[in-house]
This record gives structure tokens, sequence and C-alpha cells, in this order.
């Protein structure tokens, strides 16, 4: 009469209750931490369980279970002797940091600034802002560091450490 199929008319669809699943699954992943779905799946094999990945991962899902995000790895900086210890500086004038900014006014035209870090202080010993920035411009702009600051120990440029014999 109506066009269903007698078969369909006596199906009930039986709930199962997943709570067990459920507890045993956030157990595993509390205390693997690191471990997704998949591996928590072959966890919950091991100890008995008769259960599918596509399963575990939409009760994964649903209790809201997520990897913590990777921590992105820290690159070793270098020295110039190769070895991988970076230097902190420990007190002032120990380590000084020198590095280039460069950018573009509204209308168009570039500029450089030579920006001087005492990295133990945290101190801005200069900001120097040319259109045009030679090896003489640096060189007065660190003469006048030298003689108002006295001389450091260390000048890191672009990760590199120098400790050569500064002229002052």
């Amino acid at each position: 009469m109506i066009g269903l199929a007698r078969s369909s008319m006596q199906y009930h669809a039986v709930e199962k209750n997943d709570d067990a699943l459920r507890l045993a699954m956030i157990r595993l992943a509390k205390s693997y931490g690191r471990y997704g779905y998949r591996k928590v799946t072959e966890l919950l094999r091991i100890e008995g369980w008769r259960v599918n990945h596509k399963k575990i991962e939409r009760l994964w899902g649903e209790e809201g279970l997520q990897l913590p995000q990777r921590q992105k790895q820290k690159r070793r900086l270098y020295h110039k002797d190769s070895s991988i210890i970076r230097l902190r500086p420990t007190h002032p004038n120990h380590v000084w940091s020198v590095d280039f900014v460069h950018d573009k006014l509204s209308n168009g035209r570039s500029y450089k600034m030579l920006t001087v870090l005492d990295e133990y202080t945290r101190q801005a010993l200069a900001v120097e802002v040319r259109t045009r920035m030679r090896s003489e411009d640096v060189l007065e702009v660190l003469y006048g560091l030298f003689l108002r600051h006295g001389k450091p120990e260390f000048v890191r440029s672009d990760n590199v450490l120098y400790r050569e014999k500064l002229a002052v």
C-alpha cells in the first residue's frame, strides 16, 4: 500500500551505551598526552575492546579531545667558533646587538634604521635613521656609543658574535 518493504517497517535501531568506551578512551588520552585517536584505538584493541577507528574518531570529536599543538622547535644559534652554546649576557656592556631595519615611506622612498641594543639591560643605545646607511655611518654611530657607554665585550650582528679588537 505505502510502497515500503516489510523489513524496514520492523527494524528498530538499538542504542548502544558507549559510556564505558568513552571513559576508557579518555583515560588513555590523558595518560598518553601526545597520542591521537588512531593510536588510542590500537591501545583499546590491545585492552580487548572490539572497536573501529571511525567510531573512536567520532567519540574523540564528541568529547572535544585533540592533540596539544606542537611547539616550534627553537633553532640553535652557532658562534663563529662553531660551538653550539649561545652567549648569554651577564652584565651591562657585555653583549650589544646591532641590526638594520628597512622600510618605505608613504611616498615610496626607502629608509634604513640602525638599532643598537644592550642585551643585558634591554636598553636601546641608538636608533639611527637615514635614507642611505654606509659603513662609515655605522662606524660613526658605534664610535659615539663607545665614547658614551664604553666598549662592549661582544657585538652580535645577525646572530653572529664578534669579539675582534674594537678600535676606539
